[in-house]
C-alpha cells in the first residue's frame, strides 16, 4: 500500500530523532556511553540508538540542543497528528470558519482566513521567545566558540509548563514518564510524516484512507 511503503520511507529518514541525550564530552564520553542505557529514550532490546552516530561527533551542548530538538518536534507532532485526525473527522459540521475547510489536511491551512494566520504567528512568536528565555542563555553572554549555548541548569525541554500537575517528583517515575514522552513524540513524527506524504501522493484525506 501506498500508506505503508511512505511510512516506511519516513522512518528510514528519521533514524537521528532516537539518539538520546548525553551530557558527554571528550572527558566525560566513556562514563556517558555506560550509562546510556538507563537515559530517558533508551529502551531494551535497543537501547542507546545512534547508527548515524551523531552523540559521537557532538559536544555536550550540541547533544542538549539535540534533545531540546526531539522533544520540540515530537510534541509539534503529536499535535499535528492529533489535528490532522480531527480537522478531517469533523469536515463540514465543525463551528469554526463557518465549516467551510475541507478536503485533506495538508490543504486546510490554505482555506483559513487572514487573521487566523495572524493569531498563529504571534502564538507561536510568543511560545518560542518564552521558550528561549527560559533555555538559552543570552547571546551578549555566549562565547563565540559556543553558538546556541543552552544553560547549564536547563533539562532540555522542561519549560515548566504542567498545568494538570502530572510531572513525578520521584525521579524514577520523571524518566519514565520522559521515555513515554519521546516514545510517542517519535512515533508521531513518524506518523505525521507518513500522513503528509500519503495525502501528497493521492490528493486523499488520511481518514478516507482508514475508512476505505
Amino acid at each position: 500500500m501506498k500508506f505503508t511503503a511512505a511510512l516506511i520511507t519516513a522512518m528510514a529518514g528519521s533514524a537521528a530523532a532516537f539518539a538520546p541525550i548525553q551530557t558527554s564530552s571528550s572527558a566525560s564520553s566513556t562514563a556517558m556511553q555506560a550509562t546510556a542505557g538507563d537515559l530517558p529514550g533508551a529502551l531494551a532490546p535497543v537501547g542507546f540508538f545512534d547508527p548515524l552516530g551523531f552523540a559521537e561527533k557532538a559536544d555536550a551542548n550540541t547533544l542538549k540542543r539535540y534533545r531540546e530538538a526531539e522533544l520540540t518536534h515530537g510534541r509539534v507532532a503529536m499535535l499535528a497528528v492529533v489535528g490532522f485526525l480531527v480537522g478531517e473527522k469533523v469536515e463540514g459540521s465543525s463551528f469554526l470558519f463557518d465549516a467551510q475547510i475541507s478536503g485533506p489536511a495538508i490543504t486546510h491551512l490554505a482555506q483559513v482566513p487572514a487573521g487566523f494566520w495572524i493569531a498563529l504567528t504571534v502564538a507561536i512568536g510568543a511560545a518560542e521567545t518564552k521558550r528561549a528565555e527560559i533555555g538559552w542563555v543570552e547571546p551578549e553572554n555566549v562565547p563565540v566558540d559556543q553558538p546556541g549555548l543552552l544553560r547549564a541548569e536547563y533539562t532540555p525541554g522542561d519549560i515548566g509548563f504542567d498545568p494538570l500537575g502530572l510531572k513525578p517528583s520521584d525521579p524514577e517515575e520523571l524518566a519514565i514518564m520522559q521515555t513515554k514522552e519521546l516514545q510517542n513524540g517519535r512515533l508521531a513524527m513518524l506518523a505525521a510524516a507518513g500522513f503528509l506524504a500519503q495525502e501528497l501522493a493521492d490528493g486523499k484525506g488520511i481518514i478516507e484512507h482508514l475508512t476505505m
